[in-house]
């Protein structure tokens, strides 16, 4: 994966702009919704966006404010089967469209994306 092509295409402007979409979709999506708190949506954006930024740009807010980001390890609360998996990365395939990032991007990225949310599944198969 060439992160210098993601970073220098999307930067920080279009990581806030994409996981601005991304988020747009989760408040009306039934499956993963009710998943998110509705009082924390801002802070779950801004998460995102900052490790998206620490992975991609080198950006060292997220883990000056997080720490390592042991994904696994703080999704583990929540129910994340093979459906959730897959509207997550459907989801994030519909605001890479919406946000106009290119091909060649598009398809590092959503390796990347699937690839992390495979991971972060923590339930068998359906």
């Amino acid at each position: 994966m060439d992160e210098a092509l993601i970073w220098q295409e999307i930067g920080e402007k279009g990581f806030r702009e994409l996981v601005a979409a991304f988020y747009r979709q989760i408040l009306e999506d039934d499956l993963l919704g009710p998943m998110y708190p509705k009082h924390d949506m801002d802070g779950a954006e801004e998460r995102l966006y900052l490790f998206l930024c620490f992975r991609f740009g080198g950006d060292l807010r997220y883990a000056e404010q997080r720490g390592h980001p042991r994904l696994r390890m703080r999704h583990m609360a929540f129910r994340i089967g093979e459906a959730e998996r897959d509207r997550w990365v459907e989801l994030m395939r519909a605001a890479m469209s919406e946000c106009d990032i290119s091909l060649k991007v598009r398809s590092e990225l959503e390796a990347f994306f699937t690839q992390v949310a495979d991971f972060m599944r923590n339930q068998g198969s359906s």
